[in-house]
């Protein structure tokens, strides 16, 4: 699949470190929340970025290396490159559900959330940052919000909410994306109270098609098995929470 030139219509500033790019146009298959696409600037490179919404189609993307910073460049008017969508989503389940994002983890659940809300199917979406700058905007429905510093919202981790939620009411899901560490905690809450989860994984990932191997984990590729994986799959990762391949291909710790 040769990428595909976007026009950006819009740029948003959602907080300190994070834009929303609104592009014209659709991509040549409708993206379920979850997937992916690769973006590309050329003489920049290529990353893999979470599709946060559609009509219009919009990528959230925070600034933390090269490629990034020059996407924050971009006005309104400039082009991106995009092919895809890539890999499976998440799979929305009809009961009332948690949604947990950890910092740069809202783009593909600000999407699920959309989807879920269209479905009228009750969610609670936990928004957590190190800092009140660091939050999503304030206007995504059903969120709880909460900050490390308690700058903003409830004082903790993410995950020191979901466990308040979870001990208030039951739900048949719980669906995360964001740093590992915070991922890793989540499927041991909801391990110990036999929850279905479902998670979205960070891996560095060159062809987002299954061909460099560079997103492995014990036998899955994240790129085209996940990115989101469920419980039973997480289940036989020994690797998760603990080492992934970084781009030069050496285990590092995750």
């Amino acid at each position: 699949m040769l990428p595909i030139p976007f026009e950006i219509t819009k740029i948003s500033k959602d907080n300190a470190k994070t834009r929303t790019l609104l592009l014209a146009g659709q991509l040549p298959t409708r993206p379920s929340p979850g997937q992916f696409v690769m973006a590309w600037l050329p003489g920049i490179g290529e990353k893999p970025i979470g599709v946060a919404g559609l009509a219009p189609l919009r990528l959230t993307i925070a600034k933390v290396g090269p490629f990034s910073s020059a996407v924050h460049q971009l006005k309104k008017g400039d082009f991106i490159w995009l092919r895809g969508p890539f890999g499976k989503g998440f799979k929305i389940k009809g009961k009332p559900a948690i949604l947990i994002a950890g910092g740069y983890g809202i783009a593909p659940l600000t999407f699920l959330a959309e989807e879920m809300k269209k479905r009228k199917i009750k969610f609670t979406l936990i928004a957590g940052a190190k800092t009140k700058n660091e939050l999503p905007p304030k206007k995504i429905p059903a969120t709880v919000f909460c900050t490390n510093d308690g700058s903003s919202g409830a004082k903790g981790f993410a995950t020191d909410l979901l466990e308040k939620l979870l001990s208030k009411s039951a739900v048949s899901c719980v669906y995360g994306c964001g740093p590992e560490a915070m991922l890793v905690k989540l499927a041991e809450i909801c391990g110990k109270r036999k929850i279905p989860f479902q998670i979205s994984l960070d891996r560095y990932m060159k062809c987002g098609i299954g061909i460099c191997g560079s997103c492995a984990i014990n036998g899955f590729l994240a790129c085209k098995d996940g990115p989101v994986f469920d419980e039973k799959q997480v289940a036989k990762m020994p690797d998760f929470g603990k080492t992934k391949l970084d781009e030069s291909g050496r285990r590092v710790r995750a």
